[in-house]
This record gives structure tokens, C-alpha cells and sequence, in this order.
């Protein structure tokens, strides 16, 4: 199974300057640095120690390496320096920015991703963390955009794909891109809420603690909106990778937390237009893996709308 991952550089390829702006942020010169895996970045992700023996964890990357990258770090260190300290988020300590060049540092936190396949026990584990995360982060603790108008052109994948249909595109998808769209479209309509969401959940942007804690890292695609999106985003990821009855599970979740089953399938429909339509675009620049990891889950979601009962081209 292809995995989230970019083209990482590491502490040692930074710019003189940058490093040594992030060691004033830290406190102190560095005098270790090991690369993280993950993620999709194409700049550097360090766990840091430096010579008094404290430890941070370092992302940085420039505009060079891609254009859209360290806007995406900027808005991660707004979001970040507003979560509270209840969240189950790493601490932001503090952060460089040059115009090109764009640093966070953020506490270190011991932990691993969780095993995929996922195993039951981490998945509980995961789905009570988000849970608590959304009871904490209700209302959002700072003025984020709407999931609907964040979501908005990544929902449209579908309306996209109908306005110019490729030539190659599957049987089974041509026989019903109406219905997708107009699914998309009131997926979209279901995204109103004011949890802040981080519409990102995959196993490598969770860690799992000792003592059962779960951290939940890389925020820069949060927004505000129903408090079950994340739920939802978390069930894609272990559809991805197999090994659960994931309708059931979905079924199980919407019954618990009262949420509409239907719109819960018109956001699914909607998350396989954007990777279906995602998948088919060149490769952003630093990110070769994208388009790979996009296309295995648009198939992971398509296969799930196929087969979910109730059937989600009649669920409206």
C-alpha cells in the first residue's frame, strides 16, 4: 500500500541562517537531528536535541521546493498558537519566516503512529481521542473558514469530471456522475458546525502515546464544521488500508452520535470526486507520492460507496 510521503530534506540541508534562527527559537545549538517519515511535506521534519539536551520536533521547507508549502506552514502556526492547552496537540514554542523560508518548532512528543492495517484496540482508542478532541475544540477557539467554503473546490471534483468527462473514465462512475454531483453538492451542504476540524486525520498525523494518549499533529487544513467529519476521515483511512467492516463501523458511529447516515454517504461521495479527480492531475512539485496515494483512495471510497447499504445513489 502506498504511503503519505513527500521528498524530504533534513536539518543539515537548511540554509545557515534558517538553522540558526531556529536554534535561537529552541534556545540552544543543535546537536542531533533525526528525520521523521510521513506526511507529505517536501521539507525537513527533525526530532531535535540540542547541547543542553532539550528536544523539539522542526519543520521547515521554502517556496522553491513548492510554491503552496509554506503558506501551508503559515496557516499551521496560526491554528497552532491558538489550540488550547487542553487539546491533545503538540505545544507550538514558536516559529521563522523569512518569505521564503518557513520554520515551526513545536514540543517533542514521544509516541508512534499507529500499525496499519489498524489493529481494534488503537482504532477505539483513536475514535474516543477525537471524540474528546471535538468536545474541546466546540466552538472553535479562533475565527477558522467554514468547512463548506475551505471544501468547496475540493467537493466540486465531481461537477469537474461531469463539465469535461474523460475519455478513460470508468463505466460505472459515467452511469452515475449525476448522482455524484448531486451528492457532492449536499455533502457540501452538511458540512455546518463550529467544531474546528482538522480534515486531515490519517495514521501518520496521529501519534500514540504511553499511558494512552493520542496527539493529533499537522493543522494546517483545519476549518470549522460538524464535529463528525474527522470521524468520518479517520474511517477513509482504515477503509484505505483494510482489515474492517467499515460500513459497520460507520453504521455504529452515526447511530451513537445521531448523525444522518445520508449525509454522512453525500461527504463520502463527495471525498471520492476530490481524490478520483485529484488522482488524474500532474504531480505538484516535491510530491511525487500525491497522485499515487490519491488514486488508491479514491478506489478505497469508491469501492465502500459501491457496496454500503443503504445504496447511496438512492440515499437522498
Amino acid at each position: 500500500m502506498i504511503s503519505a510521503s513527500g521528498v524530504r530534506i533534513g536539518w543539515s540541508d537548511l540554509p545557515g541562517h534558517v538553522r540558526r534562527e531556529i536554534e535561537a527559537v529552541i534556545g540552544g545549538p543543535v546537536v542531533d537531528a533525526v528525520s521523521q517519515a510521513g506526511g507529505f511535506s517536501p521539507g525537513s521534519a527533525d526530532r531535535i536535541r540540542t547541547s543542553g539536551g532539550r528536544r523539539v520536533f522542526v519543520k521547515a521547507v521554502s517556496s522553491a521546493a513548492n510554491p503552496r508549502s509554506p503558506e501551508l506552514h503559515r496557516q499551521e502556526a496560526r491554528i497552532a498558537a491558538a489550540l488550547p492547552a487542553s487539546a491533545p496537540t503538540p505545544t507550538l514554542l514558536g516559529s521563522y519566516d523569512d518569505g521564503t523560508w518557513v520554520a515551526l518548532v513545536y514540543e517533542d512528543v514521544e509516541g508512534r503512529h499507529p500499525v496499519t492495517p489498524w489493529l481494534p484496540d488503537e482504532l477505539r482508542r483513536v475514535q474516543a481521542a477525537l471524540t474528546e478532541l471535538a468536545a474541546v475544540l466546540t466552538p472553535s477557539p479562533l475565527r477558522s473558514p467554514t468547512a463548506a467554503d475551505a471544501l468547496a473546490d475540493d467537493f466540486a471534483g465531481w461537477r469537474r469530471m461531469a463539465a469535461e468527462p474523460p475519455a478513460d473514465l470508468d463505466p460505472w462512475l459515467a452511469e452515475h456522475l449525476a448522482d455524484l454531483v448531486a451528492l457532492a453538492d449536499r455533502g457540501l451542504s452538511a458540512l455546518a458546525g463550529d467544531t474546528l476540524v482538522h480534515t486531515d486525520i490519517r495514521a501518520d498525523n496521529i501519534l500514540l502515546g504511553a499511558g494512552g494518549r493520542v496527539t493529533v499533529v499537522d493543522w494546517p487544513s483545519a476549518c470549522r464544521g460538524p464535529a463528525w467529519l474527522d470521524q468520518l476521515l479517520l474511517l477513509v483511512n482504515v477503509r484505505l488500508y483494510g482489515g474492517h467492516d467499515v460500513p459497520a463501523l460507520l453504521e455504529e458511529y452515526a447511530a451513537g452520535a445521531g448523525v444522518c447516515r445520508a449525509d454522512l454517504t453525500a461527504v463520502l461521495a463527495a471525498i471520492a470526486g476530490f481524490f478520483t479527480d485529484g488522482a488524474r492531475q500532474p504531480a505538484p512539485p516535491g510530491l511525487p507520492t500525491l497522485r499515487e496515494f490519491q488514486r488508491a483512495q479514491s478506489e478505497a471510497v469508491l469501492s465502500w460507496l459501491r457496496e454500503a447499504p443503504p445504496t447511496p445513489l438512492g440515499d437522498r
